[in-house]
């Protein structure tokens, strides 16, 4: 594989505003998209060990279903925030997509597939277990299988799209053409790291989840103790695996002594101390933050490198500018989905802290972000069809 022919692979339309942006956002939605990947993935399998101990224990006949109940929220999530890295990587790195969704058709086909079947069965795993039904801990290890399984397809597909040099072996190996869309590639050590993350992400959040109740009347000390005993050991054992198992990855890339790989373990370093002492949780997600934009840093500057000594440079990218557009995307992303999200969490802050139920028309500020979102949606909508029509017209007369 030659320049010449990812060159040939771009889109001729260009980019519609400086690759840099997009370069920029895709290192954001990827590290938000990860977040609530690996917090389902920590809270699914917590909760099936929940399952297994039923009702013998009291912590635990409180925990599992907050458990439940917080990894069918973050599924929900990762599938909206998955869409936006994607889309990034397709703007700018339109070979890798593209190529990748070629030799790994059939992977791609049953991925799509592969998520509706896990997350429905999540919810049966979810109403089961509420219901006490009989085997609900059998349905949530089938369900949990299943969105494992969509992870790994995942990260074949990643894997797959930085291997540019081997792209014409996986199409025609011995010279054979193969259309088949089975191309698989795993780097088990990356795989690795990526889900030992769930570990220490699950114990920062039951820290959190200890410190969010501990204002609460109607949760016992010793709860809140216990759960939050539980997120220090995940938090202080998760962080030391994925430590090592971040280190054995960068020896293996030979990206050890880059300044974004030291600054990666430097801030796990920190997040360790934080999480073990856990003073306060809170400052502790801030950093955890930090460090998950460092490690999507990291995982796009190796591909930018990849594709950099081929000849592929998203900065050589044809640019047309539409300001039109941009400005319509930056409304949505800032304006709306602010002060739409604000509302949400205000919402969901509130209604945890208070004992009993929560009336939202009687808080000022839920009342205002919930009519400020309201109002700006429908002008959003307005504006929206109003510019395609006038688009559509300008187009065909």
């Amino acid at each position: 594989m030659d320049a010449s022919v990812l060159l040939a692979l771009r889109d001729p339309a260009g980019v519609p505003f400086y690759p840099i942006v997009f370069q920029v956002l895709y290192i954001l939605t990827w590290a938000l998209h990860a977040a609530f990947v690996l917090l389902s993935l920590g809270a699914m399998g917590l909760s099936l060990y929940g399952s297994a101990k039923g009702n013998q224990d009291k912590h635990w006949s409180i925990l599992t279903p907050h458990l439940i109940q917080t990894g069918k929220i973050s599924v929900s999530i990762l599938i909206v925030l998955g869409v936006a890295p994607l889309l990034f990587t397709q703007v700018i790195y339109d070979p890798n997509w593209y190529v990748t969704n070629t030799l790994s058709g059939m992977w791609i086909f049953i991925f799509v597939y592969t998520m509706i079947v896990g997350y429905c069965m999540y919810y049966w795993y979810y109403y089961a277990h509420k219901a006490q039904r009989t085997g609900h801990s059998l349905i949530g290890f089938v369900s949990f299988g299943i969105l494992v399984f969509a992870g790994i397809l995942m990260h074949s597909f990643a894997v797959t799209s930085i291997m540019p040099h081997d792209w014409m072996n996986m199409y025609a190996p011995n010279g054979i053409v193969n259309t088949s869309g089975w191309t698989f590639n795993m780097d088990i050590i990356r795989l690795a790291f990526m889900v030992s993350l769930s570990i220490p992400i699950v114990g920062i959040f039951l820290q959190n989840y200890s410190r969010f109740l501990s204002t609460r009347k109607d949760f016992d000390a010793s709860f809140i103790s216990y759960s939050a005993k539980l997120g220090t050991n995940f938090a202080v054992v998760g962080l030391l695996i994925s430590a090592v198992l971040f280190v054995l990855w960068m020896l293996q890339i030979k990206y050890l002594f880059h300044p974004v790989s030291i600054a990666t373990i430097i801030g796990v370093l920190v997040l360790l101390a934080m999480a073990k002492t856990n003073r306060n949780s809170y400052y502790t997600t801030l950093v955890l933050v930090v460090v998950a934009l460092l490690i999507s840093t990291m995982r796009e500057l190796i591909r930018f490198d990849i594709m950099s000594a081929l000849g592929y440079s998203i900065y050589d990218y044809p640019m047309n500018l539409e300001i039109p557009s941009i400005v319509m995307f930056l409304s949505t992303f800032l304006i709306m989905g602010f002060v739409g999200v604000a509302y949400l969490l205000t919402m969901a802050w509130k209604v945890g802290k208070r004992e009993g139920v929560f009336d939202g028309s009687k808080d000022v500020v839920v009342t205002k972000l919930g009519q400020a979102t309201l109002y700006i949606m429908i002008a959003w909508m307005a504006i929206y069809f109003a510019w395609g029509i006038v688009t559509l017209f300008k187009n065909i007369l």
